[in-house]
C-alpha cells in the first residue's frame, strides 16, 4: 500500500487536495467527445460551457459528499488517514457546504440547457451522491460507480439534443463497462483495508484472480461497445486508429495490472490516456470526414 500523502500547506492547496484537482479532468475527455458526437461537430459555445461546468459540479458534489460520509473509515485506512476531514484541517460542515453549492450549480446548468436536463438532474444527483453509502451494504459498489460514470454520455446527449438516442445508450453501456472495470481496479488496492473494516467490494467477494478476469472481460465489452458507437456514428479511419490504440493500452494495462495493484495513480493515468485517445479519434473523424478505411 502506498504511503499516505503529506498534508498540503496553504488553504488553496488544501482545497485542491480535498477536491483532488489532479483528477478533476479524468472524465472530461469523454464528456467533450460525446459533446462533439451529439452535435456532429461543434455545439454552441454556451452549451459547451454549461456542460463542462455541470460535469465538474456533479463530480465535486459527489467527491465532497464521499469525503464526508467516509471520514471515519478514512481515519482507519493508511492511504487516507491524512485527509483533511480526518485530521480536522477542514470541517464536515465545509464538505456539506461544497456538496450543496455544487449540486445547486448542477441544477442551474441543467435548467439553462433544456427541460429534460432539468427533470433528470435529481436522478444524476441521486447516483452521484448515493454511491457513497453503497460500500456499507453491497459488494456491487464498483458497478454503481460505473453507472455514475455512465451518466456522462447520457447527460451530454440530453444537454445537446434534448433526447437520448440509441447511439447514446450504446455509449452509456460502454462507460458502464469501462467505469466498473476502473473502479474494480481501484478497489483491488484497498482490498486488505476493506476486509479489516468490514466493507464490501467486488474484489473482496471474488478474490484477486477472478477480479482480474472480470476487469479483462469488462474492458473487452467496453471496447466492443465503443466500436459499435463508431459504426453507428459512421466514423472513418481516424476513429478506428484511435480505437486500435485503445485496444493496445487496455491489453498492456491488463497484462501489467497484477504488478501495480498497490500503485493508486496507475489506473487513473491509464484512464486519462484511454479517454484522450477516444476524444482524439472523435475529433479527427469529425474534422476530416470521408477518410477511407
Amino acid at each position: 500500500m502506498s504511503a499516505p500523502p503529506t498534508p498540503p500547506s496553504g488553504w488553496a492547496r488544501e482545497l485542491g487536495r480535498f477536491l483532488e484537482i489532479q483528477t478533476i479532468g479524468l472524465n472530461l475527455p469523454f464528456g467533450l467527445a460525446f459533446l462533439l458526437a451529439a452535435a456532429h461537430g461543434l455545439p454552441r459555445w454556451q452549451t459547451v460551457v454549461l456542460v463542462i461546468i455541470a460535469l465538474v459540479a456533479a463530480r465535486n458534489a459527489g467527491h465532497a459528499f464521499n469525503r464526508w460520509t467516509d471520514r471515519k473509515q478514512d481515519a482507519l485506512n493508511p492511504r487516507t488517514q491524512n485527509r483533511a476531514l480526518v485530521t480536522g484541517r477542514l470541517s464536515p460542515g465545509f464538505a456539506i457546504a461544497v456538496t450543496v453549492v455544487s449540486a445547486a450549480v448542477l441544477v442551474v446548468c441543467a435548467a439553462l440547457l433544456n427541460r429534460l436536463s432539468l427533470e433528470l438532474a435529481p436522478v444524476a444527483l441521486a447516483l452521484v451522491l448515493g454511491y457513497s453509502y453503497t460500500k456499507r451494504y453491497t459488494s456491487y459498489t464498483t458497478v454503481f460507480l460505473g453507472l455514475v460514470q455512465a451518466v456522462v454520455p447520457a447527460g451530454v446527449f440530453i444537454a445537446v439534443t434534448g433526447t437520448l438516442p440509441g447511439v447514446a445508450i450504446v455509449a452509456v453501456f460502454a462507460l458502464l463497462a469501462w467505469g466498473t472495470a476502473f473502479e474494480t481496479i481501484h478497489s483491488l488496492g484497498d482490498l486488505s483495508t476493506d476486509r479489516n473494516l468490514g466493507l464490501y467490494s467486488l474484489p473482496r467477494r471474488l478474490g484477486v484472480r477472478r477480479s482480474l478476469v472480470l476487469v479483462g472481460a469488462l474492458h473487452a465489452a467496453a471496447l466492443l461497445l465503443f466500436a459499435l458507437f463508431g459504426v453507428l456514428e459512421h466514423y472513418d479511419l481516424p476513429f478506428w486508429v484511435a480505437l486500435a490504440g485503445m485496444v493496445g493500452v487496455m491489453a498492456y494495462s491488463d497484462l501489467t495490472l497484477p504488478r501495480h495493484l498497490d500503485r493508486v495513480a496507475v489506473p487513473f493515468q491509464r484512464h486519462f490516456v484511454f479517454a484522450l485517445m477516444f476524444l482524439a479519434g472523435v475529433v479527427v473523424s469529425l474534422a476530416f470526414p470521408g477518410l477511407p478505411l
